[in-house]
């Protein structure tokens, strides 16, 4: 356009964006070339060159003596890095713990410090209504990953439908003939991990089993923790003929567990997980699972918060995209013994 106009790239630029220093005999023949051309300027493309900042951060929550859920984390940061990148935005992590009284004060100290252009909530941060409700009166853009009910109703989300999935895992563990279960649960204030678990006893309630048939304990996510839960339930003197898991890394521990017992699997034992993580296909048995869209979920989370950027709407309208999963039928369940 530069070279039909017989004029400047910066010319031509500050020509398109009704800028000073621009004659009016050269700023028409920049519109003649335009019009020649064709072109049309792209508002979406304008707004995003113009940021002084184009960071986006992704906000992760764990305790402080577990380690994360490595496949969780990692899947969520793979989706959400691919899609800023192909947005024309970088991403930075920024790590807080569930135990830290100033969590909040720091998420509010990084939107003011200006390294940040929006925020990509994780769980259980998502979940917080008060920190929901901080975000939005300081004016930052943020969209949530899975978040609770009354999160849904103040910013944008994008996730999956929990209860939906837990209700899949009960009834297919159940309808193999179990009646004696046991189900760990994540992190207290883990809203989704709850969610999943409505689902499950919502099942069990219509396939005429009450909270009884089940022993709950609470875990981290983490492997370590899946061991441990694992030993606990299994010692019980009517120990569970299945395990469900709020996640694959527990149900990995849960079956190493198992293992070290003698027990075999899934004869003696069943266990089910959630998230399909790689290992899940490669520990022995293979490891039943709710396939959980991780990488899709976060790309659609930076694709909506590029939009609300775009719109320039402060953090958005409360609107919550699906995303959907499915259940992977694999070896470690079958009928208990009888």
């Amino acid at each position: 356009m530069a070279a039909l106009a017989g004029v400047g790239r910066a010319t031509v630029s500050r020509a398109l964006n009704d800028q000073a220093h621009v004659s009016d005999r050269m700023r028409d023949k920049v519109m003649r070339a335009v019009q020649a051309l064709g072109y049309r300027v792209n508002p979406q493309a304008r707004n995003l060159a113009s940021r002084t900042n184009n960071t986006l951060t992704l906000v992760n929550c764990n305790t402080f003596d577990a380690p994360p859920n490595s496949y969780y984390f990692a899947a969520i940061e793979l989706g959400a890095l691919r899609a800023a990148a192909a947005a024309g935005f970088e991403l930075s992590t920024f790590n807080v713990h569930v135990e830290d009284v100033r969590r909040d004060d720091r998420l509010i100290e990084l939107i003011g410090s200006g390294r940040t252009t929006g925020l990509l909530l994780s769980p259980p941060l998502s979940a917080d209504v008060e920190l929901a409700r901080r975000l939005i009166a300081q004016g930052c853009p943020v969209v949530c990953i899975s978040p609770s009910d009354a999160v849904r109703s103040l910013l944008p989300g994008v996730g999956f439908d929990e209860e939906a999935a837990g209700y899949e895992i009960a009834r297919h563990v159940v309808e193999a003939g179990h009646r004696r279960l046991g189900y760990m649960l994540g992190i207290e204030g883990h809203l989704a991990a709850e969610h999943r678990f409505a689902g499950f006893l919502r099942a069990l309630a219509e396939m005429d089993l009450d909270e009884r048939a089940v022993t709950t304990l609470r875990g981290d996510f983490s492997f370590r923790s899946g061991v441990e839960l694992a030993e606990i339930l299994l010692a019980a003197p009517e120990r569970p003929t299945a395990i469900v898991c709020a996640n694959d890394d527990m149900a990995v521990g849960a079956m190493f567990a198992a293992h070290r017992m003698n027990l075999a699997m899934p004869a003696d034992l069943s266990v089910v997980g959630f998230d399909d993580a790689p290992i899940a296909a490669y520990i022995w048995p293979p490891l039943t699972t709710i396939h959980q869209p991780i990488r899709r979920i976060a790309a659609r989370a930076v694709e909506r918060l590029v939009e609300v950027l775009l719109r320039g709407q402060g953090s958005g309208a409360a609107e919550f995209d699906t995303i959907d999963h499915h259940l992977v039928r694999r070896e470690s369940v079958a009928p208990p013994r009888i």
